[in-house]
C-alpha cells in the first residue's frame, strides 16, 4: 500500500495516467523480489561425500543465490566428515578411537554428540541390535575398511572380539563429551553417518528460506515440502536382489520426512553352500540369517531412519515391527526372502506405497 501511494502522488505530465506504468513496474519488481508470482525453478545440485554421491533438488526462486547455497551444503558435509570419517586421522571419531585412557572425557562437537545420543537411543530401543562399536567384528569377518578375503572365524575369535563391542561401553553422561569404559572400544558410525549428513544438509537448505527440496546421500533421503508441480516427492525402493541397481520394488510418497533403506543382498560370501552377510548381529558376533533382505524406514529425521533400517535387518520382521510400533511418526517395510526366492513384504500399520 505504501508503495502504491508513493507512486500515485509522484505525477508527471497531464492527468493521472502517467502513474500507471510506474505502479506496474514497481509491482513487477516487488513480485520478483518476494517470489510471490510463482517464478520458481527446480535446480539439481550433486557431488561426492563419505565415499559415495549426493543428489539434491531444490525448488527455488530465480533470485536465490545457488552458489551460496552450494557452499553451505559443502560446509555441512565437511563438518560430518570432520566428525565421523574413519578415513581421516584428525576426525573426532578417529581421535576417540585412538584414546587409551578410560578416565578422560573427550570434548566433541555438538553435531557429533547429537549423533551419539541417537545411537544410544537406537541401542536401547533395539536391545543391542544396532551398535556403533561393532567394527572389530566386521573386520574379523573380512568386511572391514581394509580389503581382505572374508572368512568364517573360529568361535573363540568371535567371542574375544565381542568383549570390546557394546555401545553401553561409552559414557555420554557429560553433555558434549565422550568417555570410554574400555580402552579397546572403537566407533564406526557408517550405518548412521549418511543419515546425519542428510539431516544437516536439509537444515542448511531451510536456512536459505527453501522449503521444497529433496536430499539424497548414498540412498538415504529427506524430502521437504512438495515438488515444483505441487505433487509429493516419490521415492523408489530398490528391488532387493543382487544386480538390481535400477529396478524398483515399491514406491512411496514423502513430504517433510526421511526415508532410508538397508539390505544384505549385495555384500556377502558363501562357504560350503552357506551364505554369510556383511550385516552382523552385535549380540552374537555372527552374520544375520533371518531371511530379511531389505528394510526401509520412514521417520521424522534421517539419522534415526538410517540406523533403524540397519537394526531391522538384525531384528527380523516380527521383532522389528514391534520396535517400530513404539515410535511415533515412524513406519517401515521389512522384506523377507523365502528359500525358494519369493519376496514377501511386511509393512507396519501406517506404511503405504503407491502404484
Amino acid at each position: 500500500m505504501m508503495l502504491g501511494h508513493t507512486v500515485s502522488t509522484h505525477r508527471r505530465g497531464p492527468g493521472r495516467s502517467a502513474g500507471k506504468p510506474l505502479r506496474a513496474a514497481w509491482a513487477a519488481i516487488f513480485c520478483l523480489m518476494s517470489l510471490g508470482c510463482g517464478l520458481t525453478r527446480e535446480v539439481a545440485i550433486s557431488g561426492r561425500t563419505m565415499g559415495t554421491t549426493y543428489h539434491i533438488k531444490v525448488v527455488a526462486g530465480y533470485l536465490t543465490r545457488l552458489d551460496t547455497l552450494k557452499q553451505a551444503i559443502e560446509q555441512r558435509l565437511d563438518e560430518v566428515n570432520a566428525s565421523m570419517s574413519t578415513f581421516r586421522s584428525d576426525s573426532e571419531i578417529s581421535r576417540f578411537n585412538a584414546l587409551a585412557d578410560t578416565t578422560t572425557y573427550m570434548p566433541v562437537s555438538q553435531g557429533f554428540y547429537r549423533v551419539m545420543e541417537t545411537g544410544a537411543r537406537l541401542h536401547q530401543l533395539t536391545q543391542g541390535a544396532w551398535d556403533g562399536t561393532v567394527d572389530p567384528l566386521v573386520t574379523l569377518w573380512g568386511f572391514g575398511r581394509v580389503p581382505q578375503d572374508p572368512r568364517v572365524p573360529a568361535a573363540a575369535e568371535i567371542e574375544a572380539r565381542r568383549q570390546a563391542v557394546g555401545f553401553h561401553l561409552i559414557d555420554l553422561s557429560r553433555p558434549g563429551h565422550l568417555r570410554k569404559l574400555r580402552a579397546d572400544v572403537s566407533l564406526d558410525l557408517a550405518s548412521i553417518a549418511k543419515g546425519d549428513g542428510v539431516d544437516r544438509v536439509a537444515e542448511a537448505i531451510r536456512a536459505h528460506g527453501i522449503e521444497n527440496f529433496l536430499v539424497e546421500i548414498g540412498g538415504e533421503v529427506y524430502a521437504g515440502g512438495v515438488r515444483r508441480d505441487g505433487k509429493p516427492w516419490r521415492i523408489g525402493i530398490n528391488q532387493p536382489e543382487a544386480g538390481s541397481f535400477d529396478q524398483v520394488y515399491k514406491v512411496v510418497t514423502l513430504g517433510d520426512a526421511a526415508f532410508a533403506t538397508s539390505g544384505d543382498y549385495r555384500n556377502f560370501f558363501e562357504v560350503r553352500g552357506r551364505r554369510y552377510s556383511h550385516i552382523l548381529d552385535p549380540r552374537s558376533g555372527w552374520p544375520v540369517n533371518n531371511g530379511v533382505v531389505s528394510a526401509s524406514v520412514l521417520a521424522p529425521d534421517c539419522t534415526l531412519a538410517d540406523g533403524l533400517a540397519t537394526a531391522l535387518l538384525v531384528l527380523g520382521a516380527e521383532a522389528g515391527l514391534r520396535v517400530v510400533a513404539q515410535l511415533e511418526g515412524v513406519e517401515c517395510l521389512v522384506v523377507v526372502q523365502s528359500p525358494d526366492g519369493r519376496l514377501t513384504g511386511y509393512p507396519s500399520s501406517g506404511f503405504q506405497t503407491v502404484d
